[in-house]
């Protein structure tokens, strides 16, 4: 027989507590990392994840001789000087020093040889560098025209700067670019939202027949892949002369969306009391008007759980813009602005893929956390009688 002790939480409150800590740290690690990197080195990013970003990072740099400090010791030429005072290196070393961990005399091996030691380089030549950058450089024949290749890696201080969101921001037509996907993101969320509510509502508290029917191919459509669906769509909107356009785009979002929000506001509708809509029957009210003046209303929470859902999908959303809308690049939006523009093919800038990233996810952060308190209510939506 378990008993109770006041003021003493459960196991089962604890685990709950637990468990909500764990997901809000596995949703906010990868935010912070994102942030993180949006301000780092781009070379930087490459070498060391996020959670290094504030220690010291080790480079592969690459310079040359310097073949005006000439002098002639015996049969030798040497060259004394420092590596960091040498123009391809000088601007990742503004102060003119650093720690030289290693060094080498190819691109393939940069660290081949640890700092202090003499390298036998080939054609009589020998270098010898030190770990503040410093090094001798010997060779049975003078030196002439650009001097002889030089690799070595250095660890370098952390670089936090503003270049990445300069580059994405001042970036050609951007700023049209952005209010491109609000033209998108906006009516696609309203759209599906005023047609899916009146068909909840129908499927809730109107009865007629194959209404069961309708209700079991909205639920398998939630498991239909939209790519399915892509090009006979597309090729529907070039049939009524739509085309690629923001009004087909439109269209698109909302019809993809309907399946997830008939089934979410329904479930939400078919919960409400009943005796005030039977009231409301009773007094000689309209479908309409229950509709309007007493479902709406009491349907908030479930209306802004399912906004928020289509808001950040179609804020987003990549694939249905490079089908939909044209190529051009007035009409752009956001996330194809970043993808062709910006990252190219490949997408190797690290740099400006997470500030990108980050700059697209601020105005979906916002709607998020400003509707947030309706989306448990919302997706709870039928779950509990």
């Amino acid at each position: 027989m378990s008993t109770h002790i006041a003021g003493r939480k459960s196991g089962l409150v604890w685990a709950t507590h637990i468990t909500v800590a764990a997901l809000v740290i596995i949703w906010l690690v990868p935010t912070i990392g994102l942030l993180v990197s949006s301000f780092r080195d781009r070379d930087q990013i490459s070498e060391s994840g996020w959670w290094k970003s504030f220690s010291s990072v080790e480079q592969a740099y690459r310079g040359r001789v310097d073949t005006v400090a000439v002098t002639r010791d015996g049969d030798l030429w040497v060259v004394e000087a420092s590596i960091f005072t040498d123009e391809e290196v000088s601007g990742s070393f503004p102060d003119g020093s650093g720690r030289v961990t290693a060094f080498g005399d190819s691109g393939r091996a940069p660290g081949e040889y640890d700092a202090g030691t003499t390298a036998e380089i080939g054609n009589g030549e020998t270098l010898t560098m030190q770990s503040d950058g410093s090094y001798r450089y010997t060779s049975a024949t003078e030196p002439e025209g650009r001097g002889a290749r030089v690799y070595f890696i250095a660890a370098t201080p952390p670089e936090f700067t503003f270049a990445n969101y300069e580059t994405v921001l001042t970036s050609d037509n951007m700023d049209r670019a952005f209010i491109n996907t609000l033209t998108v993101t906006i009516p696609a969320t309203i759209i599906p939202i005023l047609m899916a509510a009146f068909a909840a509502y129908a499927l809730a508290w109107m009865d007629f027949r194959g209404r069961g029917f309708m209700i079991a191919m909205i639920v398998g459509l939630l498991v239909v892949p939209l790519q399915l669906a892509l090009v006979p769509m597309l090729q529907l909107h070039n049939a009524v002369g739509i085309g690629q356009s923001f009004l087909g785009i439109w269209l698109a979002h909302a019809a993809f969306g309907q399946p997830l929000a008939v089934y979410l506001l329904r479930n939400y509708m078919i919960g409400l009391p009943r005796d005030i809509i039977e009231s409301a029957k009773v007094d000689g009210a309209t479908d309409f008007q229950i509709f309007i003046k007493i479902i709406l209303p009491l349907s908030f929470p479930a209306l802004a759980a399912f906004a928020i859902f289509q808001f950040l999908w179609t804020w987003n959303d990549l694939l249905i813009a490079k089908v939909f809308l044209p190529s051009s690049d007035e009409a752009k939006v956001m996330t194809v602005k970043i993808a062709d523009d910006l990252l190219g093919s490949r997408g190797g800038d690290w740099g400006i893929l997470a500030t990108a990233a980050f700059v697209s996810i601020a105005v979906p952060l916002a709607v998020f956390f400003s509707l947030q308190r309706y989306l448990v209510r919302g997706l709870l939506a039928g779950s509990v009688k």
